[in-house]
């Protein structure tokens, strides 16, 4: 995340490839106000925006997609993430980026519902569900649901 005292930068989505290839070092930045303060995640573009929501105890499908990168912001937690070889627990507030192709996961491991605010770059549609592994024994190649 990087502090930005002015006014945010406009992105356009003309500077990504459809692919959803990101710089969420750059991209995500937060801006103080003399109220408070705001983090902004994507301006200008079109994405898709959803907030998922972890039962304790339950995990989502360990997964890819080929054609969108995601960023996730932890709201509720501690949330378990996987993002190819690394596994740790992202705590609310925490900002997660899965790279389009990169193998990832979130699962709540807590006693508590758990939810992420995911931010979905480049082309979105549920079929670019690639399951490698599920708990649920749904289909591994382009399922519906998540």
């Amino acid at each position: 995340m990087i502090e930005r005292p002015e006014a945010p930068v406009q992105h356009h989505r003309d500077e990504y490839d459809t692919e959803g290839d990101r710089n969420p070092g750059v991209d995500v930045f937060t801006v103080d106000r003399p109220w408070g303060r705001f983090q902004q995640f994507v301006s200008n573009e079109t994405v898709t925006v959803k907030i998922i929501t972890v039962e304790p105890g339950h995990r989502l499908s360990l997964q890819r997609h080929m054609h969108r990168g995601e960023m996730w912001q932890v709201l509720d937690g501690p949330i378990d993430i996987t993002v190819d070889d690394r596994q740790w627990t992202a705590q609310p507030g925490e900002t997660v980026w899965v790279p389009h192709g990169a193998i990832h996961r979130m699962g709540n491991s807590g006693s508590a519902p758990g939810r992420l605010l995911e931010v979905g770059f480049g082309y979105f549609d549920e079929t670019d569900i690639e399951r490698l592994e599920d708990d649920y024994a749904r289909h591994h190649d382009g399922a519906t649901t998540s």
